[in-house]
């Protein structure tokens, strides 16, 4: 019988690579590419597919010409330097039209009222975005709107100052009788004394302190926003009005009260029932109706207040979802510390709702601003039909088609991915399960 010696390894064997097959680019392929028959032939499909299209954008952008002052230029430029064959992007239009995409037909003398508008809207939504800077900054924040307003339109300083003084007085209403009267009746009588001073007060005490102290900015009419100026100047107006409104629709159709859950029902329902075309369309020639004769009421201002309605029935049924998504021990708990219903839904239920319904607001968001194209059937001068007709309308720049669609859809890209990645990188900071 044959005997067995034991024998124990001293020393370890030195790590060697996996092999080829098994790591790297070729390991990624076969798991993700070609993992069965029906994986294989779709790869393969997609990859004839993406060569037939770089085969034919590639030598179009790489051809692109930047300096020409009309399309027959681009064409003879392309011609002369690639040949008679060869076709090309004529970005020009680009460079001598960037200007209209980005501020329409805004003064160009004025080109830096609403350039320091935007910079100072990033400056008061920052400590809106990151948690991490100075609270202080908030005041900015809230005045901002006002200092926008002025910046944009311009005219007298002295009419957003007494608008603003709407404000204090309803802030100054709800603070003396929420003690006594509760937070609904508080803040409904504070909106009537802010509606009041607003309606009867602002225009003429505006108009006499304007007669004492002169100060102001050279007015600029609606009718001179288009590009990107009036799609931020909607699509973050109606973001920044739609969300608390659409958390209060979505808290009164929660309500145990049944006229405040039938009307937050019959207006989220009749929004969303709706086409935002028809109410744009409502908004531009319907609304001037039922207003006195001679109102004079900004057709952007009369957009803004139905694109902000419509984003907040969307936004109210989203966070309607994560209110349903919160077990009902939350409840129980904000009950069993003694807090009011308004104590319980600003510390424990509202901010557990926000943040499971983090995705699904910023989808709507990103909705919002691409549908701010649709205030070009409204006669207003968005850029991607708007401002594109008019540079296609030009006789140097006749029969350009692909550019400026490129051009207005990479912008719109830059920032929709912006708000994309922004709210990818918030649910990871309040991520608090380690699942």
């Amino acid at each position: 019988m044959t005997e067995f010696t034991p024998f124990v390894r001293t020393d370890m064997l030195e790590q060697r690579e996996p092999p080829a097959g098994q790591r790297g680019i070729i390991l990624w392929a076969r798991e993700n590419l070609f993992s069965g028959p029906m994986n294989t032939a779709l790869s393969l499909i997609g990859l004839v597919v993406i060569l037939w299209l770089a085969s034919h954008m590639v030598p179009w952008l790489l051809h692109g010409v930047w300096n020409a002052n009309s399309l027959t230029e681009c064409r003879e430029i392309i011609t002369a330097t690639w040949g008679p064959d060869a076709t090309g992007a004529c970005w020009a239009m680009v460079r001598e039209r960037w200007h209209q995409y980005v501020f329409g037909f805004y003064p160009m003398d004025l080109y830096w009222r609403p350039t320091l508008a935007f910079v100072l809207m990033l400056v008061a939504i920052a400590p809106i975005l990151y948690q991490s800077l100075p609270r202080q900054m908030m005041w900015f924040t809230a005045l901002y709107p006002f200092v926008c307003y002025w910046l944009l339109w311009g005219g007298t300083i002295w009419a957003p100052v007494v608008v603003l003084m709407g404000f204090g007085l309803f802030a100054l209403v709800f603070r003396l009788l929420v003690s006594g009267l509760g937070v609904p009746v508080s803040a409904g009588l504070g909106l009537v004394a802010a509606a009041a001073w607003w309606l009867l007060v602002q225009t003429p005490l505006s108009a006499a302190i304007h007669s004492v102290l002169p100060v102001g900015l050279r007015s600029v009419d609606s009718d001179q926003f288009g590009g990107f100026l009036l799609s931020i100047v909607i699509g973050v107006t109606a973001i920044a009005a739609s969300l608390p409104m659409g958390i209060l629709l979505a808290l009164g159709r929660k309500s145990d009260m049944m006229l405040v859950r039938t009307l937050s029902v019959g207006f989220i329902e009749f929004i969303r029932g709706v086409p935002l075309i028809t109410l744009l369309f409502t908004a531009s020639l319907l609304l001037q109706y039922f207003l006195p004769p001679e109102t004079n009421f900004d057709i952007i201002l009369r957009v803004i207040i139905l694109v902000t309605l419509f984003a907040a029935a969307y936004i109210a049924e989203v966070i309607r979802g994560g209110l349903a998504a919160l077990p009902r021990g939350q409840y129980e708990a904000a009950d069993a510390l003694g807090l009011d219903y308004w104590q319980a839904q600003r510390l424990i239920i509202m901010p557990q709702a926000l943040k499971i319904s983090i995705p699904g607001i910023v989808s709507s968001f990103i909705g919002l601003f691409k549908d701010t194209t649709l205030v070009a059937f409204v006669g207003l001068q968005d850029p991607l039909k708007g401002i594109t007709a008019v540079v296609r309308a030009d006789i140097n720049w006749k029969g350009i088609y692909w550019e400026p669609y490129i051009f207005a859809g990479v912008i719109f890209f830059l920032i929709c991915f912006g708000m994309s990645r922004y709210s990818m990188w918030l649910e990871r900071k309040l991520k608090t399960d380690h699942r």
